[in-house]
């Protein structure tokens, strides 16, 4: 009786620890995705799927490679000069960043693998514009699916693929739980960087402001536009400011709708404020930042008050 005890203990204890992972869109913000799966792996967890949009379908993608080390070493040597020398400028009504030099970059790291090739089931994200669909990538190249998947709108060019037209898997799926091909066993972490919450005491509270603003303070920041900014609110919001609220309103309400349908068993949040789309030169303070996400989500867990139903 005591061996058959231990034998249903350590099968119970076991099948705690995979988890079915759903990692957001974000920008810069989605380098907090790394210390949160850091944070899993410290705490003994086996990431057995995992599904991403836009910056989670690169951290993700990355990882399911088994490559993710090769890219922190990378992203953390990035300068400010550094990150802006990887943005290929365009004109061009679709996007101003071409969006082809960083991907191009990030392949010397490792090269292009076929998604069905990976060792974790991988699936990214992206939005199909002209069908007016989510098209979901789980076979081909992971680049391929990487970069149509981070193709944010307005500001970087879209992808054209089987005569689609793919941008942001944010815009239809920000926080894509609905592709993970989640097993029994499987616990279901979700985490979002674009959670509308104060910045985590320490730390600086980026002012609300739409993603092309943001581009702008940042540009002003790091000394490469002549414009002076202090307040980077405007008094009156112009056509992409009032466009990229609309999306982060939209975007938020998605997501609400999301946890109550799927109830993911720890739900990790990073504030929406916590950097701008483009200041990858924070990466390893990001990356802390989600490690410590990951502790406060999983305290809250730990400590919820048990619900008697009398």
């Amino acid at each position: 009786m005591f061996v058959l005890v231990v034998i249903i203990s350590y099968y119970l204890d076991n099948m705690r620890k995979k988890v079915a992972l759903a990692l957001s869109c974000g920008g810069a913000r989605g380098l907090a995705h790394i210390g949160v799966i850091k944070a899993l792996e410290e705490d003994g967890y086996e990431i057995s799927s995992i599904a991403g949009s836009s910056m989670g379908a690169v951290i993700g993608g990355f990882y399911a490679a088994g490559k993710l080390d090769l890219y922190i070493k990378w992203v953390s040597s990035l300068q400010r000069l550094d990150i802006f020398k990887l943005m290929d400028f365009t004109f061009s009504q679709q996007g101003f960043i071409k969006g082809e030099k960083v991907f191009k970059e990030m392949k010397t790291l490792i090269e292009d693998i076929s998604i069905e090739d990976l060792p974790i089931p991988y699936v990214a994200v992206a939005s199909d514009l002209a069908n007016q669909q989510e098209v979901a990538f789980r076979e081909g190249s992971l680049y391929h699916a990487m970069r149509a998947s981070a193709a944010i709108p307005s500001i970087v060019q879209p992808v054209f693929y089987k005569d689609q037209y793919l941008v942001d898997g944010g815009v239809l799926n920000p926080v894509p739980v609905s592709q993970l091909k989640r097993n029994d066993d499987e616990l279901l972490v979700v985490v979002n960087v674009n959670a509308p919450i104060p910045c985590q005491p320490g730390t600086d509270q980026l002012p609300a402001a739409s993603a092309l603003g943001r581009f702008e303070i940042l540009l002003n920041k790091w000394g490469l536009s002549k414009k002076e900014q202090k307040h980077p609110v405007m008094k009156k919001l112009g056509f992409f400011e009032t466009l990229s609220r609309s999306v982060d309103v939209m975007q938020d309400k998605m997501i609400d709708l999301t946890i109550k349908y799927y109830q993911p068993d720890v739900y990790v949040e990073v504030s929406r404020g916590a950097c701008s789309t483009f200041e990858f030169e924070k990466a390893n303070e990001l990356i802390d930042l989600g490690k410590e996400a990951w502790k406060n989500a999983t305290h809250s867990v730990a400590t919820a008050p048990i619900e008697v139903n009398e």
